[in-house]
């Protein structure tokens, strides 16, 4: 189902605004509200019906604003998409949260569907750095280690029935029997690097890793917010509590670092798995670089440009 969507400027012209919309993310029930709000702001929809359809639609779209309703892979598809079809300098993104956990839109400051629509309309433009890994761009983070082999074994039935708690029962389930990656991180510089056995590894663009606080990271310095967690026993993981004392405590396994670029070599004969976004790659050499201020965005009140450090929340 497609409606016809644009709104006037201030010169008397017009522009033309469209969402791409995944109308079986989430709970899969938003349909009504979306076209509602679609009608009520001089929105053009177009829906998805299976998994890339949303990297076709933005690479073909020539809309000056394109709207992404769904979850974190719906945004990147449509990222992937406008990055393919070159159409970065032409196009301002905005997201309508409808997915299971949405961590991206609530990094930008979008909270609901009505936040989405409203700022869609007049939010303030930012332009935020964009990740480039192997060629394919990421707009919120690049995780490799425990969490994506977990979320890449998530279905759309478990994400049905237990909505965010279903990535934090297969991660739980995956830990009693992950080995550890082993890695070879080395940064832009040289000067920076890593090599062990991992975890967890998350390359941060719109996403850091707290101990406690807010998920934002800075999106606007030209640098990411890189996390990896070593590996070591896990014992028998029984519940969110024990994954949060693996994960979320800053203690001597922890390891941070920052760059503009960097390499992620896996030191054994199978690919690891990656995790753009949420959606999947599978590599033994990942090269990772940003792409300043690529992409222009539309952000609620709650995104900060520069929000504080991790030891300052």
């Amino acid at each position: 189902m497609t409606t016809a969507g644009s709104s006037l400027r201030s010169d008397g012209g017009t522009d033309a605004r469209e969402l791409i919309y995944n109308p079986l993310s989430g709970s899969a029930d938003h349909t009504d509200e979306i076209y509602d709000y679609a009608d009520e702001y001089g929105v053009s929809v177009r829906e998805t019906s299976e998994s890339g359809d949303a990297i076709d639609l933005a690479r073909e779209s020539d809309a000056d604003y394109l709207g992404a309703a769904g979850g974190d892979g719906t945004v990147h598809e449509v990222v992937r998409g406008l990055h393919e079809a070159d159409a970065f300098d032409s196009t301002v993104v905005g997201v309508v949260p409808t997915g299971t956990g949405n961590n991206f839109a609530g990094n930008i400051g979008v909270e609901s569907i009505a936040d989405g629509f409203e700022v869609l309309d007049g939010g303030e433009t930012r332009e935020i750095d964009l990740g480039i890994a192997n060629g394919r761009p990421f707009v919120n983070s690049a995780i490799a280690g425990l969490t994506a082999d977990a979320s890449s074994e998530t279905t759309s039935e478990m994400k049905d029935s237990l909505g965010v708690l279903a990535y934090v029962v297969n991660t739980v389930q995956t830990a009693t029997d992950f080995d550890g990656l082993p890695l070879e991180i080395e940064t832009a510089a040289g000067d920076d690097a890593w090599s062990g056995d991992a975890a967890f590894v998350l390359v941060g663009n719109g996403r850091r890793f707290p101990v406690e606080g807010r998920t934002q990271a800075d999106m606007e310095d030209g640098r990411f917010e890189i996390t990896v967690i070593e590996d070591r026993p896990t014992g028998q993981l029984v519940g969110e509590a024990t994954l949060r004392r693996l994960l979320g405590s800053d203690t001597a396994n922890i390891t941070r670092l920052e760059s503009s670029s960097l390499s992620i070599s896996v030191r054994e004969d199978d690919p690891g798995t990656f995790s753009l976004d949420g959606e999947m790659l599978s590599a033994r050499e990942l090269d990772i670089d940003v792409d300043a201020s690529a992409l222009s965005i539309r952000v609620g009140d709650g995104y900060e440009p520069d929000p504080p450090a991790i030891d300052e929340q």
